[in-house]
């Protein structure tokens, strides 16, 4: 059945509103944190080093089941692996509310991440399996705010509940968000349209396609350890990881930074502020991509993101100026995840779709944990997070040098 010839409401607007939600709330529990662990450090006495193990307890756990989540999806299907992990991940946060040592908050975190690892990859999968390749950057773009407007919800919530009440009941509430959207899943996902006699939303009756998405969505399925054989693989993973370093060593300590290192106030509102701006970039940038191609709006992103974290060390001191950088800087922030996401449907075939952006996911991790405990050991030993923020500028250089040694489809390795 063609999709643009029924008359019937397509399922593909039901999948991408539960994911929407989905994501929505799985970056409000993983931003979140950021918003939370200045009182969760003056409540529990941690040190930055020691908020930074929490983190990455999360990460850890995130960054090595993402591969299986993603070859999961690919395997058993979407709907499946995304309610499971869904309603992990809402145990999870319910279970940070309870935290009372540095052990426990690790051990609820990571079981956290357990379930994060569900909310991204077989999402982005399975989103792009129910619309047509040639809508690809444009629907991951309606997508993806979601993940920028979950963090502008903690930043602008947030506060005023730890005020009223504790650290703890942003937790309770999320967590009891996420085991709701968990039951929605089962319910609603469907991880294959032709299964359900569908066509992927905007197919076309006679479609022509880019060369480049017919040849990364017609060829046969190889065996998934080709893909370590691919040069691209390897650029777009790293210059991944590189950025990854690079936005978690900003958004994970800018609030601490702003709140504790400058004693600016109204600290949670740079959250908002990032969120929001997450949205709007993402909103324009992910559907230019499928114009300017992914590797060149992710050069621009990567480079921009470069110049304005270093903007951010040399004059990011009062509460405007680090506003204003943090919302442009946030700006590119919140297109990274989708556009990387969307290079697996460009350069490999949807087959293997999962396991690409799973393996992908693992790398983008171990940047993030990395900037985590290196930001957090630099803060505790000399006071300040300047140097952190300086490696961080250079890190977002390096993901801009690896995405340019990217080849276009057709050019030869």
């Amino acid at each position: 059945m063609n999709s643009t010839t029924s008359n019937r409401f397509h399922w593909a607007w039901v999948i991408l509103g539960i994911c929407f939600l989905n994501v929505f709330i799985s970056y409000s529990i993983r931003l979140g944190y950021a918003v939370i662990m200045p009182e969760m450090i003056k409540n529990l006495g941690f040190t930055r080093t020691d908020s930074s193990w929490v983190y990455n307890a999360y990460l850890l756990a995130y960054v090595c089941l993402a591969p299986l989540a993603g070859y999961l999806t690919d395997r058993l299907g979407g709907r499946r692996v995304i309610t499971v992990c869904c309603l992990i991940l809402g145990l999870g946060a319910f279970c940070m509310g309870l935290a009372n040592r540095l052990w426990s908050a690790c051990a609820f975190y990571a079981l956290t991440g357990i379930g994060a690892a569900g909310m991204w990859t077989p999402i982005i999968t399975m989103v792009q399996r129910w619309f047509a390749p040639r809508l690809r950057g444009t629907v991951l773009g309606i997508l993806g705010p979601s993940f920028g407007l979950g963090f502008a919800f903690t930043g602008l919530f947030f506060d005023r509940i730890m005020d009223a009440y504790s650290w703890r009941y942003p937790w309770f509430g999320l967590g009891m968000a996420a085991v709701l959207m968990s039951l929605l899943s089962g319910f609603l996902l469907r991880s294959d349209p032709q299964a359900d006699g569908y066509a992927p939303w905007g197919t076309r009756e006679n479609p022509d396609p880019q060369p480049q998405v017919r040849e990364a969505t017609t060829r046969p399925k190889k065996n998934r350890l080709l893909i370590f054989k691919n040069r691209d693989f390897w650029l777009i993973g790293f210059s991944y990881s590189a950025v990854s370093y690079c936005l978690y060593g900003i958004t994970t300590f800018m609030v601490d930074y702003a709140k504790n290192e400058l004693h600016l106030n109204n600290t949670g509102l740079l959250a908002t502020i990032h969120g929001v701006a997450q949205a709007i970039g993402i909103l324009t940038l992910l559907p230019l991509s499928d114009r300017l191609t992914r590797k060149r709006t992710l050069m621009i992103s990567n480079a921009m993101i470069a110049v304005l974290v270093f903007a951010i060390f040399i004059s990011g001191k009062s509460w405007l100026s680090l506003a204003i950088l943090i919302g442009l800087m946030a700006l590119f922030y919140g297109a990274t995840f989708p556009l990387y996401g969307a290079c697996s449907g460009d350069y490999f075939p949807k087959e293997v779709m999962g396991t690409v952006i799973g393996l992908w996911t693992f790398m983008y991790g171990f940047g993030a944990m990395f900037a985590n405990r290196i930001s957090g050991v630099i803060r505790d030993s000399s006071g300040s997070y300047q140097q952190a923020f300086l490696i961080d500028a250079v890190m977002a250089g390096l993901g801009f040098l690896l995405i340019s040694f990217v080849k276009k489809k057709g050019e030869s390795h």
